[in-house]
C-alpha cells in the first residue's frame, strides 16, 4: 500500500511520526532544525501530513508539556532540541518522565559531523564549540533507548523502533541524535503506513501466583493496600474498586502521582498508611515505588507484602528494599482484575466477616474526612493555609476538569473522583514540572478547564516567562494558583525532621529557605497576555477563584492567583 513521497531522510522523519499518530513537535530550534523546517514547509505546500511543530520557549518546558499530554491522551508526543545544549536543559524533565513512566520521543540535534562537503557540514563556531564524543551519555540513565541517526535510509525504521520501546511496559522516554547532514541527505521513496515493530502487548501474572494472593487475601483479617499509580486510566480505577469491594479492603494514596481510588469511596482510608502498615497482616503494593516510609513504619514480622505493576521490583531505583512475598509482574488494572476475579470466588460465603471489616474502613473513612474539613476551616484566614486553598478549589471546580499538582494542594482536600483528573509530580522531584504539564494537558484537550497548582519554588522552576509567553501563543487558558509562602519550604521541613532541636531550629531566619524578597508572580502572568490577582485573605479566595475562573471559561485566556499561605 502506497504513502507519501518524501525527498530528505528529514522528510522521512516528519511523515512517519505523522503517520504514527504524534500530533506535535514541541521543538526548541537552532542551527541542526534547518533540513527539518525546509521539509515540514515542502511537506505542507504538496498536502502531506505532518505533526504540527511548535515553539516552546524553554527545553524542559517542552518535555514536561510532552509529559502532561501523554498523561490525558495516552499518546506519545516528541520533543524536538538544540543539539547538547538543549539537550542539557531537558534533562530534568526526562528524569521525570523516566520516574513517571511516561514515554516521549526525545530527538535532538548533533552538530555536524563533517566539516565541508555534505549538504548541511559545518559552518558556525559553534559547530566545534557543541561536538561531544558521546552526546547521549547525558541521558543514558534516563531513557529505555538511545542512538544516533547516521544513514538516512534508517530514519523511517527508527522511529518506529523508538515508539516501540518507549511504549512498551513499563514505559519510558527514548532519545535519537540527529546530526544536520544525515537529515539533509536526499531520499526519494514512498513510506508506506505499515510499521516495522510495534510496542510489546502488557502480560499477565502467573494463574498461580494469582491464586496465592487471592488464598493470602481470603485468609487476612488486616489487610491494607497502598496506590501510587494504579489508576492513571479508568480500568485501573475501576480494577482497583472492584477488588477493594470484593474483599473489604482499606485502600490508601500514599504520595500518589495520579488518582487511584475515588476520593468519595467509604473504603478509601486516607493519605497517610502508617498506622494501619504497623497492623496489617497483608499489604498489596499497587504499582508503589515507596509504599510506605521505613523511618516511620514497618510492618509486623509475619505481614506479608504482595507487589504488583508492570515493573513491580522497580529496578531503576538501585537500593529499595521493602519487602515482597509475592511478586505480580504484569498489568496492573489486569492483575487486579484477575485478583477481584479470584478473592471473590474465595470470599462468597464471608459476607459478614466483610461487613464488620467494612464497617470499621468506614470510621476511619469518616476520621480522615472530618479531619480535612477541620483543617480547612482553620485555615481560612490570614494568611491562609494550603488546606483552605484546595478546599475553596474543589467547590470552585466540583468535578469539571483536571488538575496538576507540584508542592501544591493537599489531594485529601480536593476529593478528586474522577481517574485521570488529578496528577501530581513524580517521586523523582524534579521541580518545575506542574504547570508545563498542565499547557501540555490543556493543548491536548483544548475545551477542558485544566488547573496547576504550584508552591512558589516549584513556580520559579518552571521558568514562568517561557510558560506564559507559550500559552499566551497557543491559546491555552490553563488557570494557575501559585502558593505564597515565601520559602523553600521542603528545606526548612527537612531540616527540622532531621534536627528538630538542632541551631537552625532555633535560628531566626534558616539559611538557604528564604524566598525573598517575593516577585510578583501575578505581574508575571499580566505582562505575557494573562490575567493575574494576589490574593492575601483567605475570605476573599472564593471570589478571586470565581473570577479567575470567568478569565479562562468566558475570555479564553491563563489566568494565575497568587494566594500568601502559611509555611
Amino acid at each position: 500500500m502506497g504513502g507519501p513521497r518524501v525527498e530528505t531522510a528529514a522528510e522521512a522523519l516528519l511523515v512517519r511520526l505523522a503517520q504514527r499518530g504524534v500530533e506535535f513537535v514541541l521543538a526548541n530550534a537552532g542551527t541542526d532544525f534547518a533540513p527539518l523546517i525546509e521539509g515540514f514547509c515542502r511537506l505542507r505546500s504538496v498536502g502531506t501530513a505532518v505533526p504540527e511543530m511548535l515553539s516552546i520557549a524553554h527545553e524542559s518546558v517542552a518535555v514536561a508539556m510532552a509529559h502532561g499530554h501523554w498523561l490525558v491522551t495516552g499518546r506519545p508526543q516528541t520533543v524536538m532540541l538544540h543539539t547538547n545544549v538543549g539537550l542539557a536543559n531537558a534533562v530534568m524533565g526526562l528524569i521525570n518522565a523516566a520516574a513517571d513512566e511516561v514515554p516521549i520521543l526525545a530527538f535532538s540535534g548533533r552538530t555536524p559531523v563533517t566539516e565541508t562537503g555534505r549538504v548541511g557540514s559545518r559552518d558556525l563556531p559553534i559547530h566545534w564549540g557543541q561536538e561531544m564524543r558521546d552526546q547521549a551519555a547525558m541521558v543514558r540513565e534516563l531513557t529505555k533507548w538511545d542512538y544516533e541517526l547516521r544513514f538516512p535510509e534508517q530514519v523511517a525504521d527508527l522511529v518506529d523502533r523508538a515508539l516501540a520501546i518507549a511504549a512498551s511496559p513499563p514505559r519510558g522516554p527514548v532519545y535519537l541524535s540527529l546530526p544536520r547532514e544525515v537529515l539533509c541527505a536526499p531520499r526519494s521513496e514512498v513510506l508506506g503506513p505499515t510499521p516495522r515493530q510495534v510496542p510489546a502487548a502488557s502480560s499477565r501474572p502467573d494463574p498461580a501466583a494469582i491464586a496465592e494472593a487471592a488464598e493470602w487475601l481470603a485468609r487476612a483479617e488486616r489487610p491494607l493496600v497502598v496506590a501510587q499509580r494504579s489508576g492513571g486510566e479508568a480500568t485501573g480505577m475501576a480494577a482497583l474498586v472492584r477488588l477493594a469491594e470484593a474483599a473489604a479492603l482499606p485502600v490508601v494514596e500514599h504520595w500518589p502521582v495520579r488518582i487511584s481510588f475515588p476520593a468519595d469511596h467509604p473504603l478509601h482510608a486516607g493519605f497517610d498508611p502508617h498506622p494501619l502498615v504497623r497492623e496489617a497482616d497483608l499489604i498489596i503494593a499497587v504499582d508503589a515505588p515507596v509504599p510506605w516510609l521505613p523511618g516511620r513504619a514497618a510492618p509486623p514480622a509475619d505481614c506479608r507484602v504482595v507487589t504488583l505493576g508492570a515493573d513491580p521490583l522497580h529496578a531503576r531505583i538501585p537500593v529499595r528494599f521493602w519487602p515482597a512475598d509475592l511478586v505480580l509482574a504484569g498489568d496492573p488494572a489486569a492483575t487486579l482484575e484477575a485478583l477481584a476475579d479470584a478473592v471473590s470466588e474465595r470470599l462468597r460465603d464471608e459476607q459478614e466477616r466483610l461487613a464488620r471489616r467494612r464497617a470499621g474502613i468506614g470510621t476511619l473513612n469518616a476520621a480522615w474526612r472530618a479531619a480535612a474539613a477541620e483543617q480547612a476551616q482553620r485555615g481560612s484566614g490570614t494568611p491562609m493555609s494550603s488546606a483552605w486553598v484546595g478546599r475553596c478549589l474543589a467547590r470552585a471546580i466540583g468535578e469539571e476538569g483536571v488538575v496538576f499538582a507540584e508542592l501544591g494542594v493537599d489531594p485529601a482536600q480536593l476529593g478528586r473522583t474522577r481517574p485521570g483528573s488529578w496528577f501530581n509530580h513524580a517521586l523523582s522531584g524534579g521541580l518545575g514540572w506542574a504547570l508545563p504539564a498542565a499547557l501540555g494537558a490543556q493543548l491536548a484537550d483544548r475545551d477542558r478547564l485544566v488547573v496547576a497548582t504550584v508552591g512558589d519554588g516549584s513556580y520559579l522552576f518552571a521558568n514562568p516567562v517561557a510558560c506564559h509567553q507559550v500559552a499566551t501563543a497557543n491559546a491555552l487558558p490553563v488557570l494557575t494558583i501559585v502558593l505564597e509562602n515565601g520559602m523553600w519550604n521542603a528545606v526548612r521541613k527537612s531540616t527540622l525532621a532531621v534536627y528538630p532541636e538542632g541551631q537552625a531550629a532555633r535560628a531566626d531566619r534558616m539559611p538557604l529557605t528564604a524566598l525573598e524578597p517575593r516577585p510578583d508572580h501575578a505581574a508575571i502572568c499580566t505582562a505575557c497576555g494573562g490575567w493575574g490577582r494576589q490574593v492575601r485573605e483567605g475570605a476573599a479566595l472564593p471570589e478571586a477563584l470565581a473570577e479567575a475562573l470567568r478569565v479562562v471559561r468566558e475570555e479564553r485566556r491563563q489566568a494565575l492567583l497568587q494566594v500568601e499561605v502559611l509555611p
